[in-house]
């Protein structure tokens, strides 16, 4: 039992990230080597249905927790957040725009991709239908189905309910809260498992050959998602708190954006968020609203795909899209991006919303939809990697900036000027 233990100690003194490297060309080899050897491809399916199965109860109960202790006049920072969320996307969108006019794509159509089963919203009317139908939905409905918007909205009704409630009861929220954060870490630490299986179901299955005929469609897509990350993020950073941006900007990414990549989902990512925040010694009142918000709603990533795939689509057709209709689609991009479902592929269903705008036929805007499919094996895990880091990344700028501009109300948290990062 006690060399047990000892090998327990020192895999988690191993940087998890290392660990996660490890798996990852373990899964590369085995997938290249032995791809007839399916069974590996469970460790990635454990890992990412342990990740969505614990995800939505760690978000209920840490609201809901965090919510019923908040003091009268708490300060927290969700309105800063909320903005960058919003203009994030747009922002997103509109440098899809621009990569899109400086490198145009000729989609290349495949017939043999089936999108007979999928149906996408008809119009934007429809898309704020479902996301207010997902508001009021079963409480317990909504934890089954991972419904995080409902989730959110029932956290914040029982927690703000529950602020009168006795200390007996609040400390009961506080442990169960506790207690499902720790088998969140006990899933985390199993990540370069989860990861070699998942790495290992792509390489063995897809390859890489499928994806060679979209080349340029795909280099677009992900170029323009590290503009984004690698630019307009580090500029948001400085004007808001003043110093060198990428310490913050790149641990971001080297903590959220690697397993976001493999999960490919924002929902499974939430809790790999959640202790960052917590690393960071980001303010727990904030982060346990603002991040499972950001899984539902911060969605650049998917911005950036529908607005590429939409504008693809119009090139290839020939049509005209004028600077107006750039700037339209870029706000609906934007919108649409933030009803689109935290999981793999949820952007893609939005793409012919933006087609819509461009007159283009829904038989066209479907067989789009089948070349993001095709492409989703990069695209998808890029953009919810794009997504899910930025929701830790744009938490941690309103923390820092209330914390440079308010000093006096973070004695025991000053701001680091240094911002000396994990």
């Amino acid at each position: 039992m006690e060399k047990l233990k000892g090998i327990i100690q020192k895999w988690d003194s191993i940087s998890l990230v290392k660990r996660i490297i490890c798996g990852l060309i373990i899964g590369i080899i085995l997938g290249l080597v032995v791809p007839q050897a399916s069974a590996i491809s469970i460790l990635g399916d454990l890992f990412v249905g342990a990740l969505r199965g614990v995800a939505p109860i760690l978000v209920f109960f840490l609201i809901m927790s965090s919510l019923c202790r908040m003091g009268e006049g708490q300060k927290t920072n969700l309105k800063v957040i909320v903005i960058l969320y919003m203009a994030g996307n747009v922002v997103a969108a509109a440098c899809a725009v621009v990569a899109s006019r400086l490198f145009p794509i000729v989609l290349t159509f495949s017939e043999s991709t089936d999108t007979s089963d999928v149906t996408p919203p008809s119009g934007v009317t429809e898309v704020i239908t479902n996301l207010l139908m997902n508001l009021v939905d079963n409480p317990v409905n909504a934890l089954i189905n991972a419904n995080f918007i409902g989730i959110l909205a029932w956290a914040i009704i029982f927690g703000i309910a529950l602020k009168g409630a006795s200390e007996g009861t609040k400390n009961a929220l506080d442990n169960i809260s506790d207690a499902v954060s720790t088998a969140v870490r006990w899933v985390i630490n199993c990540a370069p498992f989860g990861i070699m299986g998942l790495i290992f179901t792509t390489i063995s299955e897809q390859g890489l050959s499928v994806l060679l005929g979209y080349g340029r469609l795909i280099l677009v897509l992900v170029g323009t998602m590290a503009a984004v990350a690698l630019i307009i993020n580090p500029i948001i950073v400085f004007l808001f708190i003043r110093k060198n941006p990428y310490k913050l900007v790149f641990t971001c990414l080297k903590e959220s954006f690697i397993t976001a990549f493999f999960t490919r989902s924002s929902a499974a990512n939430i809790p790999v968020n959640m202790g960052l925040c917590e690393r960071l010694g980001l303010d727990e009142d904030t982060y346990s609203i603002s991040i499972p918000l950001g899984a539902t709603v911060n969605m650049a990533g998917a911005a950036i795909t529908i607005s590429t795939m939409a504008l693809a689509a119009a090139n290839t057709l020939g049509i005209e899209v004028s600077i107006p209709s750039a700037l339209i689609m870029c706000v609906l991009a934007a919108a649409s991006a933030a009803g689109a479902s935290g999981v793999a592929g949820g952007s893609l269903l939005l793409i012919p919303l933006a087609c819509s705008l461009f007159g283009i036929p829904n038989d066209i805007s479907m067989q789009v939809v089948g070349v993001g499919f095709i492409i989703g094996v990069i695209q998808d895990s890029c953009e919810t990697g794009i997504n899910s880091s930025t929701d830790v990344l744009y938490t941690a700028i309103a923390d820092f900036r209330d914390r440079r501009i308010h000093p006096e109300r973070y004695a025991d948290k000053p701001f680091d000027p240094e911002i000396k990062i994990l």
